[in-house]
């Protein structure tokens, strides 16, 4: 299957297949690894830029994630990676927005404010974000490969510097009345049509599917 998925479009796209790990009871909550998203065919966010990471480690990529500060608290990490010098990511989401973006941002910096007004909902809004590589981070550390939690990869993205990215206050407010405005409206339905849609990889087939998508309201 490593074999198989040697690109980064090929991750996403068996990702997409995925159902997403809403860590429901029983289970609870869940820090999985490779192994433990292959064993339960589920996986967040999290799980999926570890799963990225070690698939497109053995093809030459370095195992880099990026993790968003957001003022809400509730975070968001991805996998990152350059082509041709050009930054692009890998993602899962319960939200179409913040899925993989396309390898076509100078820095970064650029590919994270790529996802600055997707990421804003009734509370959410980015103000920081780090570039980790996990491999240098915790070298000796089983987060490739462990069947238990790996906790200690979230710990180390919380503790880890970020770097401020400036909110446009004004912005966020316009498009958290525009996104309350649109789940009243459409309640079972998220909102797709964003600037900069043209830089979005491919979305799983819950955002995909005839009819799903929705004007703003």
């Amino acid at each position: 299957m490593i074999r198989q998925l040697y690109s980064p479009s090929r991750v996403q796209a068996w990702l997409n297949q995925l159902p997403y790990n809403r860590e429901l009871k029983p289970i609870g909550e869940t820090q999985r690894s490779f192994r433990g998203v292959l064993e339960h065919g589920t996986a967040h966010c999290l799980e999926a830029a570890l799963f990225s990471a070690v698939v497109l480690e053995q093809h030459g990529y370095p195992p880099l994630l990026l993790s968003f500060q957001s003022i809400c608290m509730l975070d968001h990490v991805i996998f990152v990676y350059q082509d041709g010098g050009r930054w692009g990511s890998i993602a899962r989401s319960r939200d179409p927005g913040l899925h993989g973006r396309k390898p076509v941002f100078d820095s970064a910096r650029d590919l994270a404010k790529s996802y600055f007004d997707a990421y804003i909902d009734a509370e959410g809004c980015i103000k920081g974000y780090a570039v980790v590589n996990i491999a240098e981070s915790l070298p000796s550390y089983n987060w490739r490969f462990s069947r238990r939690n790996v906790w200690k990869v979230e710990q180390l993205l919380i503790d880890y510097p970020h770097q401020r990215l400036k909110v446009d206050w004004q912005r966020r407010k316009e498009i958290r009345a525009k996104y309350l405005a649109f789940r009243k409206a459409y309640p079972d339905h998220k909102p797709l049509k964003y600037e900069g849609r043209e830089t979005w990889m491919p979305l799983p087939p819950e955002f995909t599917a005839p009819g799903y998508e929705r004007d703003w309201v």
